[in-house]
């Protein structure tokens, strides 16, 4: 019997507007599965098959980081599709542009792909249903799908999907189907058990990390400890010494040692001697370039956005200025940076844990010079990645140790590596401005951001301020100010900077909300009753910072040396406002000791991967806001590992309860959301609990 590859099954046709691939196409010959045939596919779209024993698989295009994309995308399809969730089986997409967008970051997996994804199961559906109405000779009204069966609403008769698979792949695929009510939703809002839990918790999941090929060899790169540093010479022969390495080689990016397990590459890395060309950077450190964007603060900066009239000399007007910085942070997820590539024949393949397998493509392609169709990136699960794999520089090397050798290379970045050589969030400098009269309403509102722009240093360093995206967070702010004024300045670094997990809305709210907190103070209102005046009364974001005062007891009194903090931010489609309460002792030591978070994201698919995306981005928020920094010494970064880049411990993780608003409005981001609120929750908390403002991340109070 002919086998038939994935790729011959799955024939792309375009449906225009609707991002959605779909095909119908099946072998000519005989249908129904005989024992040791395969079994027959229908593949009515490039996320969707079912094959003649009824079981569903469905290709995930986006990248599984620990989010549950794996789950909540294959809900969407089963949710249309009516099938059974124990039929559905998930396949990991590789790196293809048939796939549509395949970049996972920006909260928008769920986003981009809420109605694709339902409408390739509501499309298989029908025509699912259409094959069975012609097989009985009744009208398609008369046929009902419900379990991974349509059933004959005449005669109570059934027939499976796998029984209908050929019939349905001759049918032309139909263009406009239509979708559930959400009142009928029976999957969707759902909470679902993962499907990737049980091979995480018994170790069958493969993650970059852990694919082996056959024959493979291993790599590492000793790289130049200042940014823009450069190899000037270098000796291997001591690192051909080490029992187990064979081979020592020189690329753009450093000194390669290739071994045979990735421990002696790792020693064969140590015993090398290389004479380093240190470049332009090697005496700029964070006190020059702090002392850069302190330059800029008096100026007024390029405009963002202007409403009313800003007049801080109007009469009767409290006013008050200040001051914040941020540092640059790291990414550091728990697995490190890792690729294995197999270049020969002017091809390339790769296994990557990527969040951007399209651009990791492009860029490998570029480095080596192929044309992008000769190369595939395989996409693996992801240890963490915070946008940190949205850059796909370890790939790049991977491709270059195996074109260089002309082996399969699995290349290992240390913990140390990834944290000198990575990129970074930006660090930045605001200079904020307000005032309130003397009934208590805000009456003016001015913020100068100082920043690098990642837009800029990356892509185009011509691009106007409005247009770059240090304004995010900051602009278009749902508050009802009736004089505002954001401006901007972007400040070049040398630092290589990227995008992080929230990005600049990991910064601008934390000054926003940390200020107008502060304006709330000066003109001796509550600070929640001051956010909720400012806010319009349908505003969604209102809404959820009503209900996080509730559920913290907002209003509650608490003893000496505790406080409240509360805050809220809108932003990837979704609101979320949280209260923070800390305890503050006498050595300032600070202890959080609950997180109440309200998150409005629209339709919910899954509410356990809310849950956790919520709470994850908390812990993640008050790493950042309490010990978060990346510093710059001699050029180079300094920390090293989570000795000296600490990350929150469970013992001083605090209570976080979680409360979801429910309702059927477009579907919202989740990922990111709950951090733009964290961090000025806390800080706002430690004034109330000590009287002590914090300008300045991470947390030192003195």
């Amino acid at each position: 019997m002919k086998k038939y590859t994935r790729r011959e099954f799955v024939k792309v046709v375009g449906i225009s507007g609707s991002g959605l691939f779909l095909a119908a196409y099946v072998p000519a010959h005989g249908f129904l599965t005989k024992p040791g045939d395969e079994p027959k596919i229908f593949a009515p779209s490039v996320y969707l098959k079912i094959d003649s024993n009824g079981i569903v698989t469905i290709t995930v295009h986006r990248s599984e980081m620990g989010q549950g994309v794996q789950t909540s995308l294959p809900m969407m399809v089963a949710e249309e599709l009516e099938c059974r969730w124990e039929d559905i089986r998930i396949e990991q997409a590789d790196g293809d542009p048939r796939f549509g967008h395949q970049s996972t970051g920006g909260s928008q997996s769920i986003r981009r792909t809420f109605e694709p994804f339902r409408i390739a199961g509501a499309t298989a559906k029908e025509m699912l249903l259409s094959a069975a109405a012609i097989k009985w000779g009744i009208e398609i009204k008369d046929c009902k799908a419900e379990n991974g069966f349509v059933f004959n609403k005449l005669n109570d008769k059934k027939i499976s999907y796998g029984e209908l698979v050929e019939e349905a792949a001759k049918l032309p695929v139909p263009a406009n189907v239509k979708l559930k009510d959400p009142k009928d939703y029976k999957i969707i809002g759902k909470r679902v058990h993962r499907l990737d839990t049980k091979p995480k918790i018994y170790g069958a999941a493969k993650f970059g990390i852990d694919v082996v090929l056959p024959g493979m060899l291993y790599a590492s790169v000793s790289r130049c400890p200042t940014i823009g540093g450069k190899v000037k010479t270098f000796n291997g022969d001591k690192a051909k010494e080490i029992k187990g390495v064979i081979d020592v080689v020189e690329i753009p990016q450093g000194v390669a040692v290739i071994a045979d397990t990735t421990w002696n590459s790792f020693k064969g890395k140590n015993a090398l001697s290389i004479e380093w060309d240190f470049g332009p950077n090697v005496d700029i450190d964070t006190d020059a370039i702090r002392k850069n964007m302190v330059l800029h603060l008096e100026e007024d900066g390029s405009e963002i956005e202007n409403r009313g009239n800003l007049n801080f000399d109007a009469p009767d007007l409290i006013t008050i200025d200040a001051i914040y910085e941020v540092p640059f942070l790291a990414h550091a997820p728990l697995e490190p940076m890792n690729c294995i590539a197999t270049v020969k024949n002017g091809k390339a393949e790769l296994w990557a844990p990527s969040q951007n397998p399209q651009g990791a493509r492009t860029e490998v392609a570029k480095a080596l010079g192929f044309k992008e169709e000769d190369v595939v990136i395989h996409v693996t699960l992801i240890g963490g990645a915070f946008g940190r794999r949205l850059i796909s520089d370890w790939a790049v090397e991977a491709a270059l140790i195996s074109k260089a050798t002309g082996k399969s290379i699995k290349l290992t970045w240390t913990r140390e590596d990834d944290m000198k050589h990575s990129t970074f969030r930006p660090a930045s400098m605001h200079k904020v401005k307000g005032s309130v009269d003397k009934s208590g309403k805000l009456v003016n509102f001015y913020h100068h951001v100082i920043a690098e722009s990642i837009t800029a240093q990356r892509f185009n360093r011509n691009i106007p301020v409005k247009d770059a995206d240090i304004g995010e967070g900051t602009r278009r702010l749902a508050y009802q100010f009736p004089n505002l004024k954001i401006t901007g300045t972007i400040v070049p670094t040398h630092v290589p900077v990227s995008w992080y997990r929230s990005v600049y809305n990991t910064q601008n709210p934390f000054v926003v909300e940390s200020f107008i907190d502060e304006l709330a103070y000066e003109a001796k209102r509550d600070p929640f009753e001051f956010r909720r005046d400012l806010l319009p009364e349908d505003s969604r974001l209102r809404n959820v910072l009503i209900e996080a005062a509730n559920k913290s007891n907002w209003f509650s009194k608490l003893p000496e040396g505790k406080g409240r903090g509360i805050a809220c931010f809108e932003g990837y489609g979704s609101f979320c406002a949280e209260v923070i309460e800390v305890s503050v002792i006498q050595t300032n030591e600070i202890i959080i000791e609950k997180v109440t978070a309200v998150i409005d994201c629209g339709t919910v698919i899954n509410p356990d991967t809310v849950e956790a995306q919520l709470e994850g981005a908390i812990v993640f928020a008050l790493t950042a806001a309490l010990k978060g920094e990346i510093t710059i010494r001699d050029g180079g970064v300094v920390e090293k590992n989570y000795d000296d880049y600490q990350l929150l411990t469970y013992s001083e993780t605090p209570v976080i309860e979680c409360h979801i608003i429910s309702n059927f409005e477009k579907v919202g981001g989740v990922g990111e959301v709950g951090i733009g609120a964290c961090a000025p929750a806390l800080c706002n908390a430690i004034f109330a609990a000590s009287g002590k403002r914090v300008h300045k991340l991470p947390v030192k109070l003195i």
